[in-house]
């Protein structure tokens, strides 16, 4: 049984007792409520289930960041959640007896709250649609495991491994570098396997303790709730073993930074691929693919790497080689964006 099929009784059936309502904003931060089981039920019937809209204004450093309508800001008007019950899911790293959901913000008339990401993609993914085509997509994220730094003000530098000492040097691919963090790699697994998402192959990164983990081809919008919950239960599993994790895009200076990776192709209803032909030439459309990426990376760098630490990673060509600056593309070549 799966929860679509009957949420009262898949809750019941694991024994959860609460319920984790998530609402990811434009920072990718998962923001949202928790609800006993009951209340949670009760809001699927009801649909009493509120969050103030200032949820969507809120910076990456915590601040409110305003609106251009005061009087919108002043009154800040509850929006309401409609949890997505196909996305429910055992949160094994939060405790027992405690499941994941996403919601999407509406307003009181039912109208679609645009600031919410989850619509905003949904809406991309329909223009696919109207075509009969599928996005397909495969991410791959980079993170840093670190040693604890209650000192903001302090460096990070890499956790103590199982041989009781720390990285100093890279080790890209080393499989003997990526076992000394097999506790928390296996923990990881388990969370994820626990939670459906559909993890791939792992290695060890440029970085010390930085690590790349690859996600099989999906579709767009459950691939991007689960990137989110994996970023949530990497730093859960790190924290198991004394690390913290951080997908910051350049938490140490003189290393490499961080990103993912996004592999992209489009398929018609049959799920046959639109970008090449029988004969695996580029078809016309996969050219006008390349084009449209060119021309709009640099406008989506804009609202996409308009923090600090994204910003010191594009700066750092010098030290980071794989940091991709240039929007020309080239099959294969990892200093290109496209």
């Amino acid at each position: 049984m799966t929860p679509t099929d009957d949420p009262k009784r898949w809750l019941e059936q694991q024994g959860i007792r609460e319920v984790e309502c998530l609402v990811p904003d434009v920072n990718g931060v998962l923001r949202g409520k928790t609800l006993l089981t009951a209340k949670f039920l009760k809001s699927l019937e009801d649909r009493a289930f509120y969050l103030p809209s200032s949820a969507f204004l809120v910076c990456i450093d915590g601040r409110y960041s305003g609106s251009n309508d005061e009087g919108f800001a002043y009154q800040d008007p509850d929006m309401r959640m409609v949890p997505d019950v196909a996305t429910l899911c055992l949160a094994p790293g939060a405790g027992a007896e405690k499941a994941y959901v996403f919601a999407d913000a509406f307003h009181m008339d039912d109208r679609p709250w645009m600031a919410s990401p989850r619509h905003v993609l949904r809406a991309v993914l329909d223009l696919y649609h109207q075509r009969g085509w599928r996005a397909v997509v495969a991410p791959e994220l980079e993170f840093y495991l670190t040693a604890p730094n209650p000192d903001p003000d302090r460096p990070l530098i890499a956790p103590v491994g199982r041989n009781g000492r720390s990285e100093t040097v890279q080790h890209p691919y080393d499989m003997a570098a990526l076992e000394e963090f097999e506790p928390v790699i296996r923990r990881l697994y388990d969370y994820a396997a626990t939670a459906g998402l559909p993890l791939d192959t792992l290695i060890h990164e440029s970085g010390t303790a930085q690590l790349e983990i690859n996600f099989l081809h999906g579709d767009a919008l459950p691939l991007a709730d689960k990137v989110l919950l994996f970023k949530r239960m990497t730093r859960q599993a790190a924290q198991q073993y004394g690390m913290h994790a951080t997908f910051m895009a350049k938490p140490i200076a003189a290393q490499a930074g961080s990103s993912m990776h996004l592999h992209m192709s489009v398929v018609d209803e049959a799920g046959n691929t639109l970008f090449a032909g029988r004969d695996d030439a580029d078809t016309e459309m996969f050219g006008h693919f390349i084009g449209g990426l060119q021309k709009y990376i640099p406008v989506r760098d804009l609202l996409g790497e308009d923090f600090v630490q994204t910003y010191l990673r594009v700066k750092s060509v010098e030290v980071d080689l794989f940091q991709s600056v240039v929007t020309s593309w080239e099959r294969d070549h990892l200093l290109l964006k496209v």
